[in-house]
């Protein structure tokens, strides 16, 4: 009997010394952002919520006419109808745009990153920021910026997006992308929406061509959508 209390009290002992490293062991993740308005949207498969937790590494979706409203720290994420992203934190929260539009604002320059396809979409100061990103394909992107002006790096390459532009933003652009007479020289830009006049050519990893400027109401009404009493 002595004999069996002895070795029921060695495997108690080894158990408490286990407990924490399988404790260690189980990974844990952080809360990045709660989901704030919501319309036929979903994180992973669940429907979303006003109130829901969004972890690192969620899908958040929304369906036909849908939206849906994240906010993460000093930076609110907007998901217009049809679109898909996946959020992230690398020290800082982010999002990888992989369906539709996102429209994103910050309280500085630090706040927020929206990635789509190899593109970095950033604010580019410390002043409140809205930017609007369309995800076309791999290679095509449409960035707006509607309050204060974005970054938008590919690699080593950065380009600036100045308050109330929006342009048209070519990945790897080649001879076929950019047509037999040159990206943004002639009728073949002008078709697609561009006004010509590229910000990058040649050898660029991207490049970027100037479409209409947004209407500064719509600006405006998207800053107020996005913004809290904590700005924002």
């Amino acid at each position: 009997m002595q004999c069996l209390r002895a070795i029921g009290g060695v495997a108690f002992g080894l158990t408490l010394a286990c407990a924490p490293l399988f404790a260690a062991a189980t990974p844990t993740t952080a809360a990045l952002g709660t989901v704030i308005a919501a319309d036929r949207a979903h994180v992973g498969e669940a429907g979303a919520n006003v109130g829901t937790t969004v972890y690192s590494g969620d899908r958040v979706s929304t369906d036909v006419q849908g939206s849906m409203q994240v906010r993460a720290g000093a930076a609110r994420l907007l998901l217009q109808s049809a679109s898909a992203a996946i959020v992230d934190d690398e020290g800082a929260p982010s999002a990888k745009l992989v369906l539709g539009t996102a429209t994103f604002s910050t309280a500085n320059a630090h706040a927020f990153t929206l990635y789509a396809s190899k593109a970095a979409i950033r604010p580019q100061t410390d002043a409140p920021t809205i930017g609007t990103v369309t995800y076309v394909s791999e290679r095509e992107l449409f960035v707006t910026a509607r309050r204060g002006g974005l970054t938008v790096t590919v690699e080593d390459e950065v380009q600036v997006i100045a308050e109330g532009s929006s342009f048209r933003v070519l990945l790897d652009p080649s001879e076929a992308a950019q047509g037999p007479e040159g990206a943004g020289s002639g009728k073949h830009d002008r078709d697609r929406g561009g006004s010509g006049g590229p910000l990058a050519a040649g050898r660029s990893r991207f490049l970027m061509l100037a479409t209409a400027m947004i209407a500064a109401g719509t600006a405006v009404a998207l800053y107020k959508a996005l913004e809290s009493p904590d700005r924002p």
